[in-house]
């Protein structure tokens, strides 16, 4: 664990919050006002980024550590300098105004402290259950963020050497690319930050609920519900991690404006991170916020002039800073290629691995096996409650109209269109379907509370005290869907199609034995090194090059050219045998072999790493 880089996260993004927040009128509350500028930060850090990238300087820890502390420094020296001289009395008075006082919202904000607490335990433990980097997403981005902490650059070198680099919105291995410049270990980096970020989803989430619906105990249980729900993010590594959390800030920001205007300008920074992060959730943010804008406009009989602000200006800003530049360097088929949507064509299906037609049982039966990176399910419990909110909003229909239950509204449009997304796959529109589940799991969560507080005002006919109630739901959530939820997350998940068996993967464990960084050549798979924390090249020409006829050169001519590059060590193995042929794999090891020019260092039935003597 690199404690430096998780104080450099929270001082980076605290300070990048702070900064763009000075402006606005924050919450009253010390917890939210501080917590949600951490989130916000996260947001500017993409957004920096973008644009330090943009204008080719270097994507540098210290440059966005310098970014982030220049204005809080100069708010702290001006607030020192206007103290100087304040008597012993009056300092005490200042201190005792930043102390956190035990109020009913204090004390919601600190069980949903303790709910964020208890998910990240949950996602943190399950990401190191097992010693290697789950699936095939996880290795690509471990070569991308790798790349980014050395060459300080989102954009992508000649060799193309890279799954998730331009076209491919940038916004995730920019974070952890610039986190690892403060770290050794990449799959420490991806592994504890991602959780950390999923993590966040919760504590976000009850923010942005709490000011949407108004209420801090409904946004509360909303809260618990979500933190419960299978359906809802696991820590599986890949950019939806980011993207997710970041639309709890964005229509946080989004509800700030109605208390002050000039919080539009802090939501088209967090709008535009979220349009630079996925191919497939930074348009379903879109739609959300189409859906959200709609909506309210509707309700509140007028046009939401600073909410279309911020949407507009945030594209605009996403435009500026990648989507044009990626544009004029592939033209918009090569964008549309190298996003895995085609060839340029316009298409109302984009396929998911994972699709298929879900059934009811799919929806109320949380499996304790599940799906990894977008698990399916809500649970038995939850699910019914979520039909008692239906039927809460339909008794409550008259009232609907009042302001102060325009959430509801604005949550069920949500609540349809993501029901339709999830079972997309039963018609000719569909984007992805199962990838929706965790944005399915949203408004479900948010309506919950109205079905919990029907069952309270049913209760009180009956004398059966509110927190019976409670208690039998909360226990019922728990049995039938956090359980499942936290199994799931704690489970050993599989390694990644490409490993041509687990002797392989076992095999390359043993490269934690070397120092961080030793240089590890590989004829295929370079992710898999970097994964392990090992180091190659993969994106330098000569390497490159190399590639494309190494193979085939001679044991002599091998050694010469990994001493010249000052490669240590170099592996064969399954993932050779499956790319070059096994006979033509077994004939370059043995060659190797028997060369007083390689030393095996380690082997066993699935592969084999020489050290270049």
């Amino acid at each position: 664990m690199s404690i430096i880089t998780i104080i450099f996260f929270f001082i980076c993004t605290y300070g990048l919050g702070f900064t763009i927040t000075s402006f606005v009128k924050n919450s009253e509350n010390f917890l939210e006002r501080n917590i949600m500028r951490i989130g916000i930060g996260i947001c500017a850090f993409i957004v920096v980024g973008l644009f330090l990238n943009l204008f080719h300087i270097p994507l540098d820890w210290r440059i966005f550590l310098g970014l982030s502390l220049i204005y809080p420094v100069f708010c702290l020296l001006k607030q020192l300098y206007k103290n100087k001289g304040i008597q012993t009395s009056q300092t005490s008075d200042l201190a005792s105004k930043l102390k956190i006082k035990i109020t009913k919202t204090n004390i919601c904000t600190l069980l949903a402290l303790l709910l964020f607490f208890l998910v990240l335990f949950m996602y943190v433990k399950g990401a190191f259950t097992y010693p290697y980097l789950e699936d095939d997403d996880s290795w690509s981005h471990a070569l991308g963020i790798k790349y980014v902490s050395m060459e300080k650059t989102v954009y992508d070198n000649p060799n193309r050497a890279f799954q998730y680099f331009d076209p491919y919105p940038p916004g995730y291995d920019l974070l952890m690319g610039v986190l690892l410049q403060t770290a050794n270990s990449v799959m420490w980096t991806l592994k504890f930050f991602n959780a950390l970020l999923v993590s966040l989803s919760i504590i976000f989430f009850y923010f942005f609920a709490k000011e949407f619906m108004g209420d801090k105990n409904k946004a509360l249980f909303s809260t618990f519900c979500l933190a419960a729900v299978p359906a809802f993010l696991s820590h599986f590594i890949w950019a939806i991690s980011l993207a997710v959390p970041l639309y709890f800030v964005a229509f946080y920001c989004l509800e700030k404006i109605k208390g002050d205007r000039k919080w539009f300008m802090v939501a088209i920074v967090t709008m535009a991170s979220i349009l630079v992060l996925t191919p497939t959730h930074s348009p379903y943010f879109g739609f959300l916020f189409i859906l959200y804008f709609i909506a309210k406009t509707i309700l509140q009989k007028r046009f939401l002039i600073f909410e279309f602000l911020s949407g507009f200006f945030s594209v605009l800003l996403s435009f500026i800073l990648w989507w044009a530049p990626m544009i004029f360097k592939y033209g918009l088929k090569g964008v549309f290629e190298g996003l895995g949507l085609g060839g340029g064509e316009f298409t109302l299906k984009i396929i998911g691995t994972g699709d298929r037609p879900y059934t009811l049982a799919d929806f109320f039966i949380a499996q304790p096996q599940n799906m990894i990176n977008n698990p399916i399910g809500i649970g038995i419990f939850l699910s019914l409650l979520a039909i008692v909110s239906l039927i809460a909003i339909a008794i409550k229909n008259k009232n609907l109209l009042k302001k102060e239950n325009h959430w509801i509204i604005v949550s069920f449009v949500w609540f349809l269109f993501t029901l339709y997304a999830v079972n997309a796959a039963r018609f000719p529109i569909r984007f992805s379907p199962f990838r929706t589940w965790m944005l399915f799991a949203i408004p479900l969560c948010i309506l919950a509370s109205e079905g919990l507080w029907l069952l309270f005002s049913v209760s009180k006919k009956f004398n059966v005290p509110k927190v019976i109630i409670l208690a039998i739901v909360v226990v019922g959530i728990l049995l039938t869907s956090g359980y499942q939820k936290y199994t799931v997350n704690t489970a050993y998940w599989p390694p990644g199609a490409f490993w041509a068996s687990m002797e392989e993967l076992q095999g390359y464990g043993w490269l934690k034995t070397l120092p961080y960084d030793t240089n590890v050549f590989s004829f295929i798979n370079d992710g898999a090194i970097i994964g392990f924390d090992k180091f190659t090249c993969s994106w330098c020409p000569e390497v490159f090059e190399f590639k494309k006829i190494g193979f085939n050169q001679s044991a002599e001519y091998i050694n010469s050219w990994l001493k010249q590059n000052r490669y240590h060590y170099i592996v064969l193995g399954g993932q050779e045998v499956n790319v070059l042929g096994y006979n033509q794999t077994l004939n370059k090891m043995q060659e190797l072999g028997e060369s007083d020019m390689f030393r095996i260092a380690y082997q066993n039935q699935g592969v084999v790493f020489f050290e270049v003597v």
